[in-house]
């Protein structure tokens, strides 16, 4: 905050008509960045008629009140505060729909895209072109300050999204660039709030004639905070390239959800053998397996599939003993199965995978029924 006080005062210039330009800045646990980057945003964006807005998951941080404090300054820095749900990707499309500008940018709040750039990527879209993407990968070798592994990962995400799109651009996976806002507007019914990579779903939806401006620049080092990049999200972006693949018949929650689910199923036939080994006859050995299994898919798909919807605290224990209720119906039928099955000598293994199956369906639509309460979300 204080170093976006002196910016502050020394501009005198308020808004007086709509933006031409939004720049959206989705955050999470970012309060030690934005009042530097505020501050830039302020020089670099001289001349041009604009707004920021920042799009906050509900940080525990306190980052929300800094930006409140920032507008009271400066009127053209807005802030969505967004609780119960989460997501970049979910983030830059509620920013963007509530954009006034014709011209919408999505950048980091880390200080790790380079805010110089921003009236050049607004300026190729005033030329005409589509979309302006600043691109990490315009040399083959271009370093980024990324560490090797991510580096690595990152471009072996931009091979596979490259395969996927029509559109040519070499940094598909960018979440540096600027667009139309009606480019948006159009195709945000088809757009993923999951994920982590807007501009991939943009382009997985732009038309294929989509003109596209590359800018390169140098990825810089985040100097406050953590990064959001983890298992989870290499996860939901590997779900995303599925859903693209499939054309949309598969959604991001169901490839989640059956992710899960083998794992799920692998962890059970795990339990099922080592119970079994220890002496417990079979049907016992399945319930048991059965309920270890259903406790730790509510859990994987509390925390991955349904991460925008996440049961904290006494709603997760409310939310586990809704479904393990629930499930428990799926589960005296999946015993029932896997029983009448391993009685008439059929393999346990076979039998196993029967009773978990039927379970594994009933999960599946109380997850999007009743725990979670998103009818249809999958």
């Amino acid at each position: 905050m204080e170093m976006f006080l002196p910016a502050a005062r020394a501009q005198p210039e308020r808004l007086h008509s709509a933006p031409d330009v939004s720049v959206i800045i989705p955050t999470f646990n970012e309060r030690e960045n934005v009042g530097k980057l505020v501050s830039h945003l302020i020089a670099t964006l001289h001349g041009l008629n604009w707004e920021v807005i920042f799009v906050d998951d509900d940080s525990a941080d306190r980052t929300v009140e800094v930006l409140r404090d920032i507008g009271h300054y400066e009127p053209r820095i807005r802030c969505i505060r967004r609780v119960g749900r989460r997501g970049l990707a979910g983030a830059c499309i509620e920013g963007i729909l509530s954009a006034q500008g014709e011209i919408v940018a999505v950048m980091d709040a880390d200080l790790q895209h380079d805010h110089r750039l921003l009236p050049d990527l607004v300026a190729a879209i005033r030329d005409g072109n589509d979309l302006a993407i600043a691109t990490r990968y315009s040399s083959p070798r271009q370093e980024t300050a990324l560490s090797p592994f991510r580096s690595a990962m990152s471009r072996i995400g931009t091979y596979l999204a490259q395969r996927l799109i029509t559109a040519r651009t070499t940094d598909p996976m960018s979440g540096f660039f600027a667009t139309r806002r009606d480019l948006v507007e159009a195709m945000a019914p088809r757009l993923s709030n999951g994920g982590f990579k807007i501009l991939f779903d943009i382009l997985s939806n732009a038309e294929p004639d989509v003109r596209i401006a590359e800018l390169p620049y140098r990825f810089a080092t985040r100097s406050a905070g953590h990064s959001k990049m983890d298992r989870r999200v290499a996860l939901q972006f590997l779900g995303l390239l599925f859903t693209k693949a499939t054309r949309g018949l598969v959604s991001l929650r169901l490839v989640s959800f059956f992710l899960i689910g083998a794992a799920g199923l692998g962890l059970h036939m795990a339990l099922l053998i080592l119970v079994l080994v220890a002496g417990v006859n079979f049907a016992a050995a399945q319930a048991i397996a059965t309920l270890i299994t259903m406790v730790v898919n509510f859990s994987g798909n509390n925390l991955l599939t349904y991460h925008d919807q996440q049961l904290r605290g006494r709603s997760f224990f409310r939310g586990l003993l809704v479904y393990v209720a629930i499930c428990g119906i799926g589960a005296v039928v999946n015993v029932g199965i896997a029983t009448a099955l391993f009685t008439v000598a059929g393999p346990w293994w076979v039998a196993g995978l029967a009773g978990a199956f039927v379970s594994g369906l009933w999960n599946y639509l109380v997850t999007q029924t009743l725990v979670w309460n998103r009818p249809g979300a999958l």
